[in-house]
């Protein structure tokens, strides 16, 4: 097993303005895991209710995503109701009920501590950093957050930065955490605090990557001109990132890391074709080289 991902399991009801689901699994825990597991082994860390069935956990288990690090307490799962806007990039919160989760102690496994790959997924830095206290020495750390925790917990978030290879952000949370309206220049600002990588996400139209000296690499996204629900895409896109790198066990190999994105890419394409992870769960290998293709024709020049 080559990557641990620690953060939310859940279930979502989702508004877009063309359709609507009620309770479907989500969470950063699934999304990423799934998308991790098509190049390497995966294990998770993160709480369910009662609510969170077997079949539920099936899912994760029939792409041998390991679940000795999930922990199931009295009570109901992680719940958000969300509505999208027209443009499916923004989006209204309608209920967040933590639930399980707003005690969540993640316990790493004794069978996880020495998993080279970590991915940090958007959870109270606090916890973020019980994580890395508990892992041995991991070789390749991604982080993620969120906008709530740039604004209440900023100095727990810098500790966490201190101690990681890399965090994704989107291009708000790049500008609210450093204050600049230019987001090299703020990526640029966030590599002070410690990550040697700074993944730039900007959604329908790709991600950025900055790393040591001058390196810079942007790729675009796959054209999808049926968006249906944009929700775990982020998450998607990191767990593919972090599962190639662990795929091919190379941290410091640009090219790996250029390539780890583009997959990113590919692989988020998916997500966004179907509601929760029922696209996702069609992904293959030959699939997703298909839309790799595809990114590096409308890139070429």
């Amino acid at each position: 097993m080559g990557v641990v991902i620690v953060g939310s399991m859940a279930f979502d009801t989702i508004h877009t303005p063309f359709d609507k689901r009620e309770r479907v699994i989500g969470g950063s825990c699934i999304y990423a895991s799934i998308a991790a597991s098509l190049f390497d082994r995966t294990g998770i860390v993160g709480v369910i209710g009662d609510d969170f069935t077997e079949d539920h956990l099936k899912t994760l288990k029939e792409r041998s995503i390991d679940t000795d690090g999930v922990i199931r307490e009295k009570g109901k799962s992680f719940f958000w109701e969300g509505k999208y806007h027209l443009d499916m990039n923004t989006r209204d919160t309608i209920t967040t009920e933590l639930n399980v989760f707003e005690n969540f102690d993640p316990v790493i496994p004794e069978s996880y501590k020495k998993i080279p790959y970590l991915f940090l997924a958007n959870i109270d830095p606090p916890l973020q950093l019980k994580v890395l206290e508990s892992m041995e020495k991991p070789g390749f750390v991604l982080c993620d957050t969120m906008n709530l925790w740039i604004d209440i917990k900023k100095d727990e978030l810098k500790k966490v930065f201190s101690k990681v290879d890399c965090v994704v952000l989107n291009d708000e949370e790049i500008r609210q955490f450093t204050g600049k309206p230019n987001l090299l220049q703020g990526a640029r600002e966030i590599q002070k605090t410690g990550p040697a990588y700074v993944i730039i996400k900007k959604g329908e139209h790709g991600a950025s990557i900055l790393g040591p000296g001058s390196f810079y690499f942007s790729a675009p996204s796959y054209p999808v001109e049926g968006v249906i629900d944009p929700t775990g895409a982020g998450d998607s896109f990191a767990g593919a990132f972090i599962g190639y790198m662990a795929a091919k066990n190379k941290n410091s190999d640009t090219d790996i890391i250029k390539k780890a994105l583009v997959y990113g890419n590919a692989v988020a394409s998916f997500t966004v074709e179907g509601f929760s992870i029922e696209r996702l769960e069609q992904v293959s290998m030959r699939k997703i080289e298909g839309r790799i293709e595809a990114i590096r024709k409308i890139s070429e020049f």
